[in-house]
C-alpha cells in the first residue's frame, strides 16, 4: 500500500520524537486517525474528553518538558474548541503545533457541513505559522516549519489539512520551481549574548545601586546558578513573577516569593524599598508592583526583543538568553557590601513565612483553604510538578507553597483561563512519567472540565511509572475568586444564583472510577489525607471542603479595596458577618506580634 499523507505526516512526527499527540477523532481527520492505527499508535493518539482538554494536555506537556506539544482535532467543531488552551499556549510563550481537519476541498465554499474559515479563525493564535497543506508536495516542509517555528518562537503554529488531501498518495517536492524542500528533524538551539559596550552600560547601573531587586521570570529557568551567583555578588533579594516561581528555591533567604496581585508582601517590600531593579526573563504585566518610575535605574534581559522595556523604563536593555547573557556580565560586576539590605530582606522574608503559617491554622468552617496547601508544603516530594487552575486556588499555591529541591509548577499565568490544572498535570505525567504531580483546583473549574479528565487519567495511569497523580479540589460551593472580586472591585454582595455551585461528591466519583478517593471535612484530617494520597500507588482525588468566606487578601491591599469590599457587607452581601470575621482574623495575623 503505497504512503498517504496521513501516514506520512504520523512517520515525521514520529522522527521529531513526538511520543504522543493530545487529541479528539472526528471525520474531518479520519485519515490521520487510521494512520495512527496503522503505526502501531506510535506517537501515541492520547484521547482527551474534549479537544480543549487536548490542547491544554499539549500546553502543560510543552511547559514541563520543553519540547513541542502536538494536539489535534477535527474541523469545524473540534479546531473550534482547541482555540482556548492555544491561546494558553501563546500567551504563556508554550511551543505547542496544532494539526487541525478541513472540508475536502471540493466541497470547500459549498456552505458545506462543518466548513469554517480555519485560517481566518486560526489567524490570530498562530499567527507565527499557519498554513492550509492543499497538495501533498507542501510536505514535509509545512509540518517542519511548524515545529521549529513553535520551538524557536515559543508559541502555537497550526497545520489544516483537508480531508481528502490526507488520503492522497505521498508525494515528496522535488528539485524544480515552486516547490519547498525542507531538512531532516532536528533541535536548533542557540546562545544570544549582547555586545560588549551593552554588558558595560548594564554593569555600570548595576554597580552604581546600593539596595538591588530582581523579577526573575520564566526566562530565567535555565540561570539558576548565574542568578544565585548574581544575588550573592550584589545582595540583591530576588523575586518571582507567577511563571516563574519554580525558578529558584523558596528555601534561600533572599528569594521573597511571588510578585503581583497573587504576591506576597517582601516582594512588595523589595520593589518598594529598592534603587535598583534587573528583569530577567519576566513580561509581568503589572507595572504598579515594581518600583515608582524615578525610583529605581533598571537593567532588563530577555530573549525577546519586542518584550524590552515594555513594563518599566529601562536603562539598559539587554537581548539574550538569561544564562549567557548573565554569566557574560558577572566578571563585570564588583561585589557590594550590601549586608543591611540583604539582612532586611532575609527578615522580611522569615517574617513572611511566619505570618502566612499563622494565617493558614487560623479556624475555618469547615477547613481553611489556606491550610490545604500550608500542609502540602512540607510534605510535597522535592521531585513533585504541581499544576494550579485560574481562581482562589491560585492564591493558595501563589503564596503558601514553598518551591525547593527540583520541584516544578505552572498554571494559566497570562490568560488565567479555568479547567487548566488537572490537563495540565495530565500532560506534565506524560512529559515525567516517573515523577509525582499535585493538581490543585477549585470545585468551580472540576465541574467544568475536571471531572471529566479525571477519566482521562484512569485510562493512561499504566503508562506512567510513578502512578502518583493528586488531585485536590478546594470544595467550597462558590466560584470563589469571582465572588471575592464583586465585593473587592465592585462593591457588590454576592449573587448567588451566579456563584453557588451544585453540591458533588469528588472523592465518590473518583472511587467510582478506579481511582482513589478521600474526603476531608476537619482541619486536623488535612495532614495524614496528603500524606496518604502522595504514598498511594495511583492517582488520588482529595476532596477537601472549604470555607468560602476566608479571604484571598493580598498583603498590599489598598484602601479602595478595603473600601469596596466594606460596601459589599453593607449592601447585603448573604455571608457578610462571617465574611467580615475571617477577613479580620486572617489580616489580624499580620499585625500580631
Amino acid at each position: 500500500m503505497a504512503q498517504t499523507v496521513a501516514d506520512f505526516i504520523v512517520a515525521r512526527l514520529r522522527e521529531w520524537s513526538v511520543g504522543q499527540v493530545f487529541a479528539y477523532p472526528g471525520d474531518g481527520i479520519n485519515g490521520l486517525v487510521a494512520a495512527f492505527g496503522r503505526a502501531d499508535n506510535e506517537p501515541r493518539f492520547v484521547q482527551a474528553r474534549h479537544e480543549e482538554m487536548a490542547a491544554f494536555q499539549a500546553v502543560g506537556y510543552a511547559k514541563f518538558s520543553g519540547r513541542a506539544g502536538v494536539c489535534m482535532a477535527t474541523s469545524g467543531p473540534g479546531a473550534i474548541h482547541l482555540l482556548n488552551g492555544l491561546y494558553d499556549a501563546k500567551l504563556d510563550h508554550v511551543p505547542v503545533v496544532a494539526i487541525v481537519g478541513q472540508t475536502a476541498r471540493s466541497a470547500m465554499g459549498g456552505s458545506y457541513q462543518q466548513e469554517v474559515d480555519l485560517q481566518a479563525l486560526y489567524k490570530d493564535v498562530a499567527s507565527e505559522y499557519l498554513v492550509e497543506v492543499n497538495v501533498p508536495e507542501q510536505l514535509p516542509n509545512a509540518l517542519d516549519r511548524a515545529i521549529r517555528t513553535a520551538l524557536t518562537q515559543r508559541a502555537p503554529t497550526a497545520l489544516i489539512i483537508p480531508a481528502d488531501v490526507q488520503d492522497e498518495k505521498y508525494t515528496p517536492p522535488q528539485h524544480e520551481f515552486k516547490h519547498v524542500p525542507s531538512s531532516p528533524p532536528d533541535l536548533p538551539r542557540t546562545t544570544m549574548v549582547p555586545p560588549p559596550d551593552q554588558l558595560d552600560a548594564a554593569a555600570a547601573v548595576l554597580n552604581a545601586g546600593e539596595k538591588v531587586a530582581v523579577l526573575a521570570g520564566q526566562g530565567a529557568r535555565a540561570a539558576v546558578p548565574e542568578l544565585t551567583e548574581f544575588a550573592e555578588l550584589t545582595g540583591a533579594g530576588v523575586a518571582k513573577a507567577l511563571l516563574g516561581k519554580d525558578v529558584l528555591s523558596d528555601e534561600l533567604s533572599f528569594v521573597t516569593g511571588s510578585i503581583g496581585l497573587l504576591g506576597t508582601r517582601p516582594s512588595w517590600e523589595l520593589m518598594q524599598g529598592c534603587d535598583t531593579l534587573l528583569i530577567v526573563g519576566s513580561s509581568l504585566p503589572y507595572s504598579q508592583f515594581l518600583p515608582e518610575f524615578g525610583q529605581a535605574r533598571a537593567v532588563q534581559i530577555d530573549l525577546d526583543g519586542r518584550f524590552l522595556g515594555l513594563r518599566y523604563p529601562t536603562e539598559v536593555n539587554l537581548l539574550g538568553d538569561a544564562k549567557s547573557t548573565l554569566r557574560a556580565l558577572l566578571p563585570l560586576l564588583t561585589r557590594k557590601d550590601a549586608a543591611d539590605w540583604r539582612k532586611k530582606t532575609a527578615k522580611n522574608v522569615e517574617d513572611w513565612w511566619d505570618t502566612v503559617g499563622k494565617q493558614a491554622m487560623v479556624d475555618a468552617k469547615p477547613v481553611n483553604p489556606m491550610r490545604v496547601v500550608h500542609e502540602l508544603s512540607p510534605r510535597v516530594p522535592e521531585n513533585a510538578i504541581v499544576t494550579a487552575d485560574s481562581g482562589s486556588a491560585a492564591n493558595w499555591y501563589a503564596r503558601n507553597l514553598r518551591m525547593r529541591g527540583d520541584m516544578r509548577g505552572s498554571l494559566s499565568g497570562t490568560l488565567a483561563t479555568m479547567g487548566c490544572a488537572v490537563p495540565y498535570a495530565i500532560g506534565a505525567k506524560f512529559a515525567h512519567p516517573d515523577r509525582p504531580v499535585v493538581a490543585l483546583a477549585g470545585d468551580g473549574a472540576m465541574q467544568m472540565n475536571g471531572l471529566a479528565e479525571l477519566m482521562t487519567i484512569a485510562r493512561y495511569r499504566a503508562l506512567w511509572t510513578d502512578q502518583r497523580l493528586v488531585v485536590c479540589v478546594l470544595h467550597n460551593g462558590d466560584l470563589n475568586q469571582v465572588t471575592w472580586e464583586l465585593r473587592a472591585m465592585g462593591g457588590a454582595p454576592k449573587f448567588e444564583e451566579s456563584q453557588n455551585l451544585p453540591e458533588v461528591s469528588y472523592a465518590d466519583f473518583a472511587r467510582g472510577i478506579g481511582l482513589g478517593g478521600i474526603t476531608v471535612d476537619a482541619p486536623d484530617q488535612l495532614g495524614p489525607a496528603w500524606e496518604q494520597a502522595l504514598a498511594s500507588d495511583g492517582p488520588t482525588v482529595l476532596d477537601v471542603h472549604c470555607d468560602p468566606e476566608v479571604p484571598p487578601i493580598p498583603p498590599h491591599a489598598t484602601f479602595d479595596q478595603i473600601k469596596a469590599t466594606t460596601q459589599a457587607v453593607l449592601r447585603g452581601d448573604p455571608n457578610a458577618w462571617r465574611m467580615a470575621k475571617e477577613g479580620f482574623k486572617t489580616k489580624a495575623q499580620e499585625l500580631l506580634p
